[in-house]
Formats: C-alpha cells, sequence, structure tokens
C-alpha cells in the first residue's frame, strides 16, 4: 500500500526510532571499542560479579515467594480500600528510589524504629548495610511488581473454573493442585526472571547500601572505574558483561511471559467460593496487612523526619530540585518526541522493527549508555558540561519501552476507527495527527508524560558519572548529604523529592485525562 494511503506518515516514526537504535547500539559499540583486549577479570571484578547474581537471585526468589501469598488474597478476598491497594501497589515504580531506601533506612536502620525496638528488649541494633540491606530494599521495590504479576494471572483464571470447583466441592489441597499451581507455574518463571533483570542493573541501592567491597554490583563497579579510577577500559569491560546478563535475562523473561494460559470463559464477574473457612481468612488477612505495612511504613517514616526540616533546607537543597525539575521536562518532552511518531508508526501496522528499537532500553543498562556517551563525547566537547542534556537523554530512552506500551494500543484503536473517514476527506498527516490522533489520545499522553517525569525527577544513575562538585540533581543532593550525615537536612530533601516527584506525575496525568475522550 502507498505511503499516502494511510493517515499518517511512519516516516517521524522511523527516524526516532534511529535515533533510539544509535544512542543505545552506538554507545555500547563506543564501549566494545574502549574495552580493552585480552584484559581479563581481577578478584574485585570476579567478586563484583558474584554479588550482582546473588543478590540478584535472592532479591528475584524472595519477591516472587512472598508475591504468591498476597496476590492469593488479593484474588480471593473483596474488602473496602482493595482497589486503592492494588493501585498502591504500583507506586514503588515512580518512587525515587533514595527516598525509598532513607524510609527503610528510617525502619531498618541503626538508629531506626527497629532497632529501637531491639535495643529496648536488650537485643543489639538492626544491621542493614550489606547484602541483607540490598535484598531489603530489591524486595520493597519488587514485591509489589511480583504481586501484580501474578495476580494478573489469578484473574485471567476463568469465573467457571471456580464454580465447577465449588459445585464438585473440591478441598484446599485440590484446588491447589488443579487451579492455583497451573497459575503459578506459568505466571511464577517470568515474574522471577522479570525481577532478577530489574536487579542486574541495580545501582542507586547498592551504592548507598552496599556497605564496602564486598557489596558490590556490577553497576557500583562499572560507576568506580569510570569516576574514581577514570578506567575506562574496564569501565567498558564491565559494561559488556553486564550488557550480556541483562541481555539474556530480558530475553529469557520475555519468552517465559508467555505461555497458554487456562480455557476461555463466559466473561461471568469473578466469584471466588474457596477460602472460607476462619484460618484462610486469617492468612490472607495477614498476608494483606503484611504488604500494606511494608509498602506504607518506609513513607510514612519519610514524612515525619522530613516535615520538620521543610523550613530550614539549605539553599544547595532548592538549587539542587531546580535542577531536577528542569531535567525532568526536558526529559519528558524528549519522551514525546520519540514515543508519539513511533507508536503512530506501529499503530499503522509497519512498526515491527520500531517496536524493537523501542524495547531495547530493556536490555540496555543507564550506566553503560553514559559509558558509551562520555567515550563519544569527550573527544569533542566536555562531558560534564553536557551532565544535564545527557541525563535527560539517558532517562528518556530508558522510560521509552513503558511509554509505548501505554500510547501503542490507544493508537492502534484511534487509526483503526478514523482513517478509512480521514482518507475520504482527503486530510494531511499534519491535519490527522492534530484534530484527530492527538486529541483522542490525551489521557494516554499525560499517563506516559507523568511517568517519564516521575522516573527522571528521581533517578540516581547517569547524573552521578558526569555531574561536578558544583551541580548536583535532588537524589544525588541527598546522596552527598547523607554521606555527609547530615541525615535530618537528607530526610528532608528526601520528603521534597517525593513531593515534587508525585506532584509531576499527578500534574501531567491530571491534564490528560481532564477533557479527554477516554
Amino acid at each position: 500500500m502507498a505511503e499516502r494511503a494511510q493517515p499518517l506518515s511512519a516516516t517521524p516514526g522511523r527516524a526516532a526510532a534511529f535515533v533510539v537504535a544509535a544512542v543505545i547500539l552506538g554507545t555500547l559499540l563506543a564501549v566494545a571499542w574502549r574495552a580493552e583486549a585480552g584484559r581479563g577479570l581481577g578478584p574485585s571484578d570476579w567478586a563484583a560479579l558474584r554479588f550482582t547474581l546473588v543478590q540478584a537471585s535472592l532479591s528475584a526468589v524472595l519477591s516472587v515467594a512472598l508475591g504468591i501469598p498476597v496476590a492469593r488474597a488479593l484474588a480471593r478476598r473483596r474488602f473496602p480500600g482493595r482497589r486503592a491497594l492494588i493501585a498502591l501497589l504500583g507506586a514503588p515504580f515512580i518512587l525515587p528510589v533514595i527516598v525509598a531506601i532513607l524510609g527503610l533506612l528510617q525502619i531498618f536502620g541503626r538508629s531506626g524504629w527497629l532497632s529501637h525496638l531491639t535495643v529496648s528488649l536488650g537485643l543489639p541494633p538492626v544491621q542493614i548495610y550489606g547484602l541483607h540491606g540490598v535484598v531489603l530494599a530489591h524486595v520493597f521495590f519488587n514485591l509489589p511488581l511480583a504481586t501484580r504479576l501474578i495476580l494478573q494471572a489469578w484473574q485471567e483464571v476463568p469465573a467457571e473454573q471456580f464454580r465447577l470447583a465449588a459445585q464438585l466441592n473440591l478441598g484446599p489441597l485440590a484446588m491447589i493442585r488443579l487451579i492455583e499451581w497451573p497459575v503459578l507455574r506459568r505466571s511464577c518463571p517470568g515474574a522471577l526472571a522479570v525481577v532478577f533483570a530489574i536487579c542486574l542493573t541495580s545501582f542507586a541501592v547498592a551504592l548507598t547500601l552496599g556497605g564496602g567491597p564486598r557489596a558490590t554490583t556490577l553497576e557500583l563497579a562499572i560507576y568506580q572505574a569510570f569516576r574514581f579510577d577514570f578506567d575506562l577500559g574496564r569501565a567498558a569491560m564491565l559494561s559488556g558483561i553486564q550488557l550480556l546478563l541483562t541481555g539474556c535475562t530480558a530475553l529469557l523473561a520475555l519468552r517465559l511471559s508467555r505461555g497458554d494460559g487456562f480455557a476461555s470463559g463466559l466473561d461471568r464477574a469473578l466469584q471466588r467460593w474457596d477460602g472460607k473457612s476462619t484460618l484462610a481468612k486469617g492468612l490472607d488477612t495477614f498476608w494483606i496487612s503484611l504488604a500494606a505495612l511494608f509498602l506504607l511504613l518506609p513513607l510514612l517514616a519519610i514524612v515525619l523526619a522530613g516535615v520538620g526540616g521543610l523550613t530550614t533546607l539549605p539553599s544547595s537543597v532548592a538549587s539542587a530540585a531546580l535542577v531536577s525539575v528542569a531535567t525532568a521536562l526536558g526529559s519528558t518532552v524528549i519522551l514525546l518526541l520519540l514515543a508519539l511518531p513511533m507508536a503512530a508508526a506501529v499503530a499503522l501496522g509497519r512498526g515491527g522493527l520500531i517496536e524493537l528499537c523501542g524495547i531495547l532500553g530493556l536490555a540496555a543498562s543507564p550506566l553503560v549508555i553514559g559509558t558509551g556517551l562520555f567515550i563519544l563525547i569527550r573527544p569533542v566537547a566536555d562531558p560534564f558540561m553536557l551532565a544535564l542534556p545527557v541525563t535527560a537523554l539517558v532517562n528518556a530512552v530508558m522510560a521509552l519501552p513503558f511509554a509505548l506500551r501505554i500510547l501503542v494500543p490507544q493508537a492502534r484503536s484511534v487509526v483503526a476507527r478514523y482513517s478509512r473517514l480521514a482518507l475520504s476527506l482527503d486530510m494531511s498527516h499534519r491535519s490527522f495527527a492534530t484534530m484527530v490522533l492527538l486529541p483522542r489520545m490525551r489521557a494516554q499522553i499525560g499517563f506516559a508524560a507523568g511517568l517519564a517525569a516521575a522516573l527522571s525527577m528521581g533517578d540516581l544513575g547517569v547524573i552521578a558519572l558526569f555531574a561536578d562538585a558544583e551541580m548536583a540533581t535532588l537524589p544525588l543532593q541527598i546522596y552527598r548529604l547523607m554521606g555527609a550525615y547530615r541525615m535530618q537536612d537528607a530526610n528532608a530533601a528526601a520528603l521534597l523529592l517525593l513531593i515534587l516527584s508525585m506532584a509531576a506525575f499527578w500534574l501531567l496525568d491530571r491534564g490528560g485525562r481532564r477533557h479527554a475522550e477516554l
């Protein structure tokens, strides 16, 4: 079919996909070119690799193991606030990592609430730094994700399956063997691979809670080789290993996430007759309450610890907040300039390669891309002078896979519904985009923009490579305050970051939904 026989042109989408592929693959080639041939891993590199694999494995297993009873309880219980709690399970995804870490320190740190309790009982205070601290933080971030993935699989079971089980009066063991075990067998391997892949690229958690050379991840080793030793060859070699691990795990996660589900039903409202015993109700209540407390207490601790210091924050925090806002706005604009034409091209049915370019960010590490950009920029300009544009670009590329998942379904729906009418009216590509497509995607655009702004606002990754002593985003400034043991200021700055991130997400998401045709 001719290009003009479509209501939109796929050329801008191809151009955007080319830019994304050039940024990711170009930086990876730069890293590979800079790596020294024949150079092997040293003892510290092997230790970082082992720790990365161990912490990612433990984090994935614990997140999924704890997510199973929480998802099971949510699947078979109906109670006031259930929808709000399920929505809350998505909050850690946009929560700034440094804020969550400070909240966990308020609960589980040496001077935290739990340590006060253990000391009052004559026991030593809790130690959070090291492997167990890294795993704890990763479980905090990934337990909600694992729960949502398993819950979604549970909710795909047709209501007729549970109706038949009730008619046959199946007991708890039979329910587990015939219905629940097939759900877990289909959903848990994919959830394990997804969480494992996420934990492989952990940086901020290991940077703040690692506790020394014995608790160093590959991401942290790349940062140390780059920032402290300026050993670009070692950084490039570690980046290659990191890319291989994340790429293989991402492919495994995509493969495991596919599979045959249950047979289709009649789309009846899901009703459960199992789990009516007092013991079952008590266990479900316990797991739901435990998950809610685990997610809410760190946020409550940050609010209580930081609210008193908001009015006395140093000027450096205010400057860092402005830098974060500017970077988040730039990242959001870049994301939309890339995502919208790519989503439109995919909606035209020509986007196989374009969609593949869009998900490359899932397999790439921000620090690896940052290292490659530094190698490419250094011969022609001062990379530290371009810290903010580079950070905004990398953050946009990292958020692109999620933005496409939000935008593409609605773009396909609009094109399928209005393309014939637009062609019959001889509308130009620009007129269709501005008068038909964009107005009907306003809600999705607002959601994607809010997600990108919140993720960029809380990022502590590339900026740690490029920033100098006089410039910092708010997450980096919080980390510096923590390093200077100014915990009161750090907690207040973390509360400010939390407010800014949530406000950016709410304003953009709300602005998109206002007057939008849903």
